[in-house]
C-alpha cells in the first residue's frame, strides 16, 4: 500500500489532502469534521481583525447541464473574534495531534504580525500561511492581493513574519499577476518556507441584464470577487508549473484551484506539488468527497509504482517545454469509428467553420462523416467537440524517426521571414476558394432536408 504521509517544509500530515482556507474552514466544528471524514490537513479561514460580511455573498457560473463549474466570492476573512478562533485551534490540535493545522493570516503593521504569528502558534498551529492572495475587499485596505501584487511589499512582510515564526511559512501568491514568478522569489527572498497557489481570480460572473447589476447582489449593487472552481484548474497548472521550473527555487509548493478528485490532485502532484488544497469541492459536495479521493490516489500510485507523494512529484515538468522546441515533424490525423458514430456531425460543423476544412459529408445517403486526411492538420477539434468517447480518435502518421523544432529552423536561418514567403507552412495547404461558401450552404441545406 503506497505510503500518503506528507512532510511539507516541515508540517506533516497524513495525507497530502488539504482543506483551503475558506468557508469550510471557518470553524472547530467544521475542521473537526473534515479530520473525521480523513482530510489530512486545514488551512484555518484567515484570521486578523475581524470583518463584517455583506448578504448576498456567492455567484456561480454554469455551463449547460453542469451547476457551479466556477464560484464567485465575495466573502472576506474571519468575521468572529480572534480569540474563539485561537480557542477552536487549540482544541483541534488536542483532538487531532497528527493532522496538520495551518493557521492563515492577514494584519498590516509589522507589530500586528509579530503578534497574530504568537497567538496562532501558541495555539498550537503547525504552520502558517500568509494570505496574500484575496482579490477583493481586503485588497483595498493595503493586504490581500495588494501585497501580493507588489513583490518588493510581500519579501518585506515575509521577512517581518520571519522575525517571529517558529514554526514552517507558507505564503500564498495570487494569481492576478502578470508574472506570478516574481513573487514566488519574493517568497524565498525573504525568508519563507514554502508557497501556495493559486488564490483566486479577481471576476465578475455576470451580470443581472433585467435589473443592470452584476452578480452577487447586494441591494441592487455588487463588486468583483474572487473566482475559483474546476474552472480555474487550467490557470492554477500553467502557474505551478511556471514556478516549479524556475532556476535556483526550492520552496515546496501548496497547488490551489479547481481540484475535485484524485485525478485532479494527480495532476497537480505531477506539475510539482508537494500538497493540494480543496475549497469549492467541498462547498459543493461536502467532506466526504476524500472518501474516493483517497482510494483513488492510491489505486493510482499502485499502477504507477510510486511509493510516496514525493515519488511522483513534478514527473511532467520535464515534457512541459517552451513552443519553438515542440517536434514539427511529428504528424497525427483524425480517425472516424463509424460503428461509434451518432450521426450528430458536430464534427463536420466544426472543422468546416472552426478549423481546417477537412472533414466531409458522404454522397450516398450515409450520414457519417468521413476524414479529408491530406487536408487534416491534426488539430484535435473534432475529437474534442464529439459527444462519443472514442469515436473519433487521433492516429500517428510519422515514423518517429524525424525530430525538427521551430529553434533547431531558426538556428539554421529556415524559417519565414516576408509576408508572402515559401517557408510559410499553411502555403502548401488546400484552402476553399471564398466563392465555394456558397456551394457549402447549399449542401447543408440539402442534408438537413434529408
Amino acid at each position: 500500500m503506497p505510503d500518503l504521509s506528507v512532510n511539507f517544509a516541515g508540517i506533516k500530515s497524513p495525507n497530502p489532502f488539504w482543506l483551503a482556507s475558506a468557508p469550510p474552514t471557518n470553524s472547530g466544528y467544521q475542521v473537526m469534521k473534515a479530520f473525521d471524514a480523513g482530510w489530512g490537513g486545514a488551512v484555518w479561514k484567515t484570521l486578523g481583525v475581524p470583518v463584517v460580511n455583506v448578504s448576498s455573498r456567492y455567484g456561480g457560473v454554469n455551463y449547460r447541464d453542469s451547476r457551479l463549474i466556477g464560484l464567485n466570492n465575495i466573502e472576506l476573512i474571519t468575521d468572529r473574534p480572534l480569540k474563539d478562533n485561537l480557542r477552536e485551534i487549540e482544541e483541534v490540535k488536542k483532538r487531532f495531534p497528527d493532522h496538520a493545522v495551518i493557521a492563515s493570516l492577514m494584519v498590516e503593521s509589522r507589530e500586528q504580525w509579530h503578534q497574530i504569528v504568537r497567538d496562532a502558534e501558541n495555539a498550537g498551529a503547525d504552520g502558517l500561511e500568509l494570505n496574500f492572495g484575496c482579490p477583493h475587499g481586503m485588497c483595498e485596505r493595503g493586504m490581500g492581493s495588494a501585497v501580493g501584487q507588489e513583490p518588493k511589499v510581500l519579501k518585506t512582510i515575509v521577512g517581518w513574519v520571519m522575525e517571529a515564526a517558529k514554526t514552517p511559512v507558507i505564503v500564498k501568491l495570487t494569481p492576478n499577476i502578470s508574472d506570478i514568478t516574481e513573487p514566488a522569489r519574493a517568497a524565498q527572498e525573504g525568508g519563507g518556507n514554502a508557497v501556495s497557489l493559486i488564490n483566486t481570480i479577481q471576476s465578475l460572473v455576470g451580470v443581472d441584464i433585467d435589473n443592470f447589476v452584476p452578480y452577487p447582489v447586494v441591494d441592487g449593487q455588487s463588486t468583483n470577487g474572487g473566482y475559483c472552481g474546476p474552472a480555474v484548474k487550467p490557470i492554477a497548472l500553467n502557474m505551478l508549473k511556471n514556478v516549479a521550473q524556475m532556476e535556483d527555487y526550492n520552496l515546496p509548493i501548496s497547488g490551489i484551484g479547481g481540484i475535485e478528485n484524485w485525478r485532479d490532485a494527480v495532476e497537480f502532484f505531477l506539475l510539482g506539488a508537494g500538497t493540494v488544497q480543496v475549497c469549492t469541492a467541498v462547498m459543493h459536495y461536502g467532506f466526504g468527497i476524500i472518501r474516493e479521493m483517497i482510494p483513488g490516489l492510491e489505486r493510482y500510485m499502485t499502477e504507477k509504482g510510486f511509493n510516496t507523494i514525493e515519488d511522483m512529484r513534478g514527473k511532467a515538468l520535464e515534457n512541459v517545454k517552451t513552443w519553438e522546441n515542440l517536434n514539427l515533424k511529428y504528424k497525427v490525423v483524425a480517425d472516424i469509428n463509424k460503428d461509434k458514430c451518432i450521426e450528430c456531425q458536430l464534427c463536420y460543423t466544426a472543422c468546416e467553420d472552426g478549423a481546417h476544412q477537412a472533414i466531409g459529408l458522404p454522397q450516398n445517403g450515409s450520414r457519417v462523416p468521413f476524414i479529408i486526411e491530406e487536408n487534416c492538420v491534426g488539430c484535435n477539434l473534432c475529437s474534442l467537440v464529439c459527444p462519443v468517447e472514442q469515436c473519433i480518435t487521433m492516429v500517428r502518421k510519422d515514423d518517429g524517426t524525424e525530430r525538427l523544432t521551430w529553434k533547431e529552423r531558426t538556428d539554421a536561418d529556415n524559417i519565414p521571414t516576408t509576408f508572402n514567403d515559401e517557408l510559410a507552412g499553411g502555403i502548401h495547404h488546400w484552402v476553399p476558394e471564398p466563392s465555394a461558401a456558397h456551394e457549402k450552404m447549399d449542401e447543408a441545406k440539402h442534408y438537413r432536408a434529408r
